[in-house]
C-alpha cells in the first residue's frame, strides 16, 4: 500500500526544499560571479563590474589561457602533485589502515593513537621544520618536495582502519582456511570491498592537494614549478592593469574544472561510502 503523507508533513517538506534551495543559491552566488566574470571583455571590466551578467560576453579570456605557456606548466605541476599525493595517500593509508583494524602486534594501540594526535596538528606548527629538512636535502623546487608532505594522512589512516573493521571477519577466516597468505587476503580479498572509502579518500586527497597553498607558496620559488594556486595569486598583483580580471577568473575557472570532473565521476562511491553501503 502507498505511504500517505498528512497536509502538514507537505507542507514542512517543502518548506525544507526552499530553505535548501535558498542555501544552494547562496552558495553558488560566487562560482556563478567568477563564471560571469570569466566571459567578459577585460576592458568592460576596468570601467565597473555591474554589467557582470548582461551581454556582450567573450571568450577571448578562455582563448588566452590557451595562448599562455605558463598556465599550461602551473596545470601540469598541480596534476602531477595532485595524482603523486592521491596515489600515495591510498597506498600508504590502505596498508596502515589494514594493519591497525585487522593485524596484531606490538604497541598497535599506542600507534593509532598517536596517528590520531596528527589529525589535530595544524601544518603552522611543523613548517619551520619542514622547511629546513627539505632545505637541507635541496628537494626545494622539486615535485618529489612538492608531494612528499601530503603522503603523512592521519585522516586517511583513521577513514581506512574504520572501514576494515566494518568488514566481517569471517571473510578473513575462510580466506585462512584456503591457506590464503595475509597480503593476498588484503590485495585480493579485502581491497575490493574499500573501494567505496578509497574513492572518498581519493577525492578528499586529489582536493586538498589540488588547492593547496601554503607548502608550494614557501616551497616552489622558481616560477616553472609553481601549481596553479601559486601561479594564479602571482599573477593577481594590479590585475585589473596588468593581466585583467576577466582573465584571471577565466585562470580560476579553468582551475576548478579537473576538481568538479573528478566529483561527477566519482560522487556515486562518495554516497555509498557515507551511507556505509559498501560492506553488505
Amino acid at each position: 500500500m502507498a505511504k500517505t503523507y498528512a497536509p502538514t508533513d507537505l507542507i514542512a517538506n517543502r518548506r525544507l526544499y526552499w530553505i535548501a534551495a535558498g542555501l544552494a543559491v547562496v552558495m553558488m552566488a560566487p562560482v556563478l560571479w567568477i563564471i560571469g566574470l570569466s566571459i567578459k571583455d577585460n576592458a568592460e571590466l576596468m570601467r565597473g563590474t555591474q554589467q557582470v551578467f548582461s551581454a556582450p560576453y567573450t571568450v577571448v579570456n578562455y582563448l588566452n589561457i590557451l595562448k599562455s605557456s605558463n598556465v599550461f606548466g602551473w596545470f601540469l605541476n598541480s596534476l602531477i602533485v595532485a595524482l603523486g599525493q592521491t596515489v600515495g595517500v591510498l597506498i600508504l593509508s590502505s596498508l596502515a589502515g589494514y594493519a591497525f583494524a585487522r593485524l596484531e602486534f606490538p604497541f598497535r594501540r599506542t600507534l593509532f593513537v598517536i596517528v590520531l594526535f596528527g589529525l589535530a596538528v595544524p601544518e603552522q606548527v611543523v613548517i619551520i621544520a619542514r622547511h629546513q629538512m627539505f632545505n637541507w636535502f635541496g628537494l626545494h623546487n622539486t615535485h618529489i618536495a612538492l608531494i612528499l608532505p601530503g603522503l603523512s594522512s592521519a585522516f586517511g589512516v583513521f577513514l581506512m582502519a574504520q572501514f576494515f573493521r566494518a568488514i566481517p571477519r569471517d571473510i578473513d577466516e575462510a580466506a585462512l582456511l584456503d591457506n590464503t597468505p595475509p597480503f593476498r587476503i588484503f590485495w585480493r580479498v579485502l581491497m575490493p570491498l574499500t573501494l567505496p572509502a578509497q574513492a572518498t579518500l581519493g577525492i578528499f586527497t586529489f582536493l586538498l592537494a589540488w588547492n593547496d597553498y601554503w607548502w608550494p607558496l614557501i616551497s616552489a620559488t622558481k616560477k616553472e614549478m609553481f601549481t596553479l594556486t601559486i601561479g594564479i595569486a602571482s599573477s593577481q598583483t594590479n590585475f585589473a592593469q596588468s593581466e585583467g580580471l576577466g582573465f584571471l577568473s577565466a585562470q580560476a575557472v579553468f582551475a576548478a574544472l579537473p576538481i568538479v570532473v573528478v566529483y561527477i565521476f566519482f560522487q556515486r562511491h562518495i554516497v555509498t561510502a557515507v551511507s556505509g553501503g559498501a560492506v553488505k
